[in-house]
């Protein structure tokens, strides 16, 4: 884990450093992806950059371009597991100043906000079958 800022380590790199447990999907040198705990549809992961840095611009052209690269092997992986329509890509930063990509299975427009998900308990049995489900292990060059 690389922290390039001056502030505090963010939850993701608590995440990256194993002192938060998660439920992870895919890890290698650059990148780490996981299910979100509060998602927006079954499926719903974070990849992240083990850099700690915000914006996403900031981020190297290399490091962006293999987030990328992941993200997209991710999604395909994600539509064939979860058999929906399409992955939704978004990157925003507001809730974690860290690098982030939310990748959502989506069937419909209405599928990819869902207003006060934070405020629901995960559900840590699904979380889990899910991750199972998700797990993936080859390696994505990018």
């Amino acid at each position: 884990m690389v922290n390039k800022s001056n502030k505090a380590p963010s939850i993701f790199t608590k995440i990256i450093n194993n002192e938060i447990p998660s439920y992870k999907i895919y890890e290698d040198d650059k990148v780490l992806a996981f299910l979100d705990i509060y998602p927006i549809q079954p499926g719903h992961m974070l990849v992240v950059s083990k850099q700690q840095v915000d914006p996403f611009t900031n981020l190297s052209k290399a490091t962006y371009g293999h987030l990328m690269a992941v993200c997209r092997q991710l999604a395909i992986h994600l539509e064939s597991k979860t058999k929906c329509k399409r992955v939704v890509l978004r990157i925003d930063g507001y809730d974690v100043p860290h690098v982030h990509v939310h990748l959502v299975p989506s069937n419909s427009p209405e599928d990819t906000y869902k207003p006060g998900r934070m405020g629901i308990a995960p559900n840590y049995t699904e979380l889990e079958k899910m991750a199972k489900k998700l797990k993936y292990k080859e390696i994505i060059n990018g």
